[in-house]
């Protein structure tokens, strides 16, 4: 077994696309995935799972048909399952995804060129 920590900030210099988690691990059948969000996502929900978004770096608005939730480095949401959201970040904001092996990015929408290739590893 080789014995060696996961450095965030390596494993996001690694890519620059927005909007294409990337997996850094994963613990029984959830993933730890990686991203960069600029601009604004497509409104989406996961019927099936929560999804967490933990904010290493910059700033990130969740919004929800009835309000919104601001997130700074530093902290973290969970959206539960079946609550459609929209991730909105104006400047670049990098970002720790947990969600189960499997889960797309866009959930059952329609999300055109932001939905991602699923289960990308760096």
């Amino acid at each position: 077994m080789k014995y060696q920590a996961i450095n965030f900030k390596d494993k996001l210099s690694k890519f620059n696309e927005h909007w294409s988690p990337r997996v850094v691990a994963e613990m029984n059948d959830y993933q730890f995935k990686l991203a960069k969000l600029k601009g604004e996502f497509v409104w989406h929900d996961h019927k099936d799972t929560d999804e967490t978004f933990m904010v290493i770096e910059g700033e990130l608005d969740i919004l929800f048909r009835d309000g919104k939730v601001t997130l700074n480095a530093g902290e973290m949401y969970v959206i539960p399952k079946g609550i459609e959201h929209k991730p909105v970040a104006a400047e670049e904001c990098r970002v720790m995804l947990i969600e189960p092996r499997g889960v797309v990015n866009t959930g059952d929408a329609d999300g055109g060129d932001f939905t991602a290739e699923n289960d990308v590893w760096i």
